[in-house]
């Protein structure tokens, strides 16, 4: 109806990043091209998903394939717990191979992709086509952004640095 989806992931990410701010977290919210060799504690891509089935519905969270972290499998299920108590969206059993070779994580590939120490996941908020979904990620978007801060609160490798 007008708005890109690019449009309602930035708005998640800029009121996640906003939450962690308050409690003492720094946050990047990047541009869609990442910086080179990008280097953080973590990097999450926030996406959303579209179908022409007005019925395809939930979410998904994949980790980069070529983590080296060996940190992006574990924070990319606390995420999905997180996000699927915050918004009440059911978590898809299945990614695509597109979500776990997301460009960005492609460092042997492109330039602007993440430090391979970065571990690094996406999120799939929802079906943007869905109307159920985009309750959550248009109407009420605070919840998928509580959602993904609390995942990143709730992992040792990114402790409020406060504490």
């Amino acid at each position: 109806e007008g708005t890109h989806e690019w449009e309602f992931n930035l708005d998640i990410a800029e009121r996640a990043a906003e939450l962690l701010r308050t409690q003492g977290y720094e946050v990047d919210v990047l541009p869609a091209v990442v910086p080179q060799r990008y280097e953080a504690d973590l990097f999450i891509a926030i996406h959303a998903d579209g179908s022409t089935d007005p019925r395809a519905r939930g979410f998904r969270v994949a980790p980069s394939r070529r983590d080296r972290s060996g940190l992006a499998r574990d924070a990319a299920d606390v995420l999905a717990l997180a996000y699927e108590e915050a918004t009440g969206l059911a978590r898809l059993p299945t990614t695509t191979r597109r979500m776990r070779n997301y460009y960005a994580f492609n460092y042997r590939r492109y330039r602007h992709a993440l430090h391979p120490s970065t571990p690094g996941i996406i999120i799939e908020t929802g079906f943007l086509t869905n109307e159920d979904d985009r309750e959550v990620i248009v109407g009420d978007p605070d919840r998928a952004a509580i959602g993904i801060a609390a995942a990143v609160m709730a992992l040792p490798e990114t402790s409020n640095p406060d504490r």
